[in-house]
């Protein structure tokens, strides 16, 4: 199924129904960037109440389970929002290090900053940060995006990083050593992932098997989604110096998942169940459970309305007005998703799967409870969510890539609790 788009879509960009198939000529006619800026009414600093919202769109919605009803997860609440850093340039990509600083990355200045427990800002020199930025090509929604800390390090000593960066002829992966906050010598892991100005995927993570998780989009080439043969529209899984890791579906080859718009959120679930967000076209944003070898549908199908068709339906949707899920974090109790466009922190509450149905798409639905709005335009565009080590959510907003409303102070990193 699709990933979706933050922006406008045609035909207006209001919901169908669930599982509707994508037709033709939308897919050749194309869409607005990923996270266009949004209509008039819903660039009010003033988020719509939840009444009003609900009257407008279908809201979110939880893809139905085959099993029977299962009791609903609690729900949380907020109980603190605090100010990390302000003044932060277009933020993508957030990362832990071993000792709790933080290294975010600047899309289109091409710039690293690590950020210390107290706040403290600071921007990472040296040859690899020259090399990235002389690398990197910001256009559109490419740029600096994803980062990712190789396991291994120790609290206070160097520690690896991966970096995801659109470079003029196509989107790669770059490894260097961070000591304190200057960045050692780059070298390319991988490379020759499509780019576009829109649709680049860019998110990085490890999972607990340890191989690093990288997500890419389709760059508005359809095609390549479901094409095997590229790594576009796809989720890789590779090691991290970029060989296609042990286990992989084809060992020649680093695609794990395809038929994926744009994923750009990747986590795990404590009894290992990777979740992923992707941004939909016209009609559904989604919340997928990533299966080895799976097809997601795009573009296809959009939503659910797929397995019939063999390919693997969303645990969770939203209509494109309401989410445009960018990050990813997942706690025990809940997969949390950062929205752009929807300008909402959405958690997706954790049931237990029932043992032996971990590997069976059928039941992954009964594995997630009802979403629930978080932070409802209270911050304005929100591009990436982490889980910090003191188990509060780092949020980054992302009013200053210019499709958003900044205010002063703009971009934040925001250290957020619920309870």
């Amino acid at each position: 199924m699709s990933a979706g788009t933050a922006g406008t879509r045609p035909g207006g960009g209001r919901a169908r129904a669930t599982g509707v198939l994508v037709a033709a000529a939308v897919l050749l006619a194309g869409c607005t960037p990923d996270d266009a800026a949004p209509t008039a009414a819903a660039t009010s600093t003033t988020a719509p109440s939840p009444s009003a919202t609900a009257s407008a769109s279908p809201g979110p919605t939880a893809a139905p389970t085959p099993t029977s009803p299962v009791r609903d997860v609690p729900s949380v609440a907020v109980t603190s929002v605090e100010e990390v850093a302000t003044g932060l340039d277009a933020p993508w990509g957030l990362a832990f290090l071993p000792d709790a600083r933080a290294v975010v990355t600047l899309r289109d200045r091409a710039r690293l900053v690590v950020l210390g427990t107290d706040g403290t800002a600071t921007e990472v020199t040296g040859p690899g940060a020259d090399e990235v930025a002389a690398t990197t090509v910001p256009r559109g929604e490419g740029g600096l995006l994803g980062v990712a800390v190789v396991p291994g390090a120790v609290p206070g000593g160097p520690a690896d990083l991966v970096l995801y960066l659109t470079a003029a002829r196509d989107n790669r992966v770059l490894r260097a050593t961070l000591d304190g906050t200057t960045l050692g010598p780059t070298r390319v892991v991988l490379e020759g992932i499509p780019k576009g100005s829109n649709h680049n995927g860019g998110r990085l993570a490890f999972g607990p098997d340890g191989a690093l998780y990288v997500t890419t989009g389709d760059t508005y080439e359809t095609g390549l989604a479901p094409d095997p043969a590229s790594l576009g529209g796809k989720v890789l899984r590779v090691t991290a110096d970029g060989a296609p890791a042990p286990g992989n579906p084809d060992p020649s080859s680093p695609v794990w998942t395809r038929g994926h718009r744009n994923v750009q959120g990747v986590g795990w679930a404590p009894d290992g169940r990777a979740f992923a967000a992707e941004f939909g076209q016209d009609t559904w944003d989604e919340l997928n459970v990533l299966h080895a070898g799976a097809d997601y549908g795009w573009p296809a199908v959009e939503g659910t309305g797929g397995a019939r068709s063999g390919f693997v339906d969303p645990v969770a949707q939203w209509s494109t007005d309401e989410a445009s899920p960018s990050g990813l974090a997942v706690t025990d109790e809940g997969v949390y998703l950062a929205g752009l466009r929807g300008r909402t922190l959405w958690r997706v509450p954790l049931r237990p799967v029932p043992p032996g149905a971990m590997d069976d798409p059928a039941q992954d639905a009964a594995g997630v409870g009802t979403p629930q709005p978080l932070l409802a335009g209270e911050h304005g565009r929100l591009r990436a969510v982490e889980v910090a080590p003191d188990g509060s959510l780092w949020v980054v907003t992302n009013n200053t890539d210019g499709r958003g409303d900044p205010r002063p102070g703009d971009d934040r990193v925001l250290r957020v609790r619920v309870r």
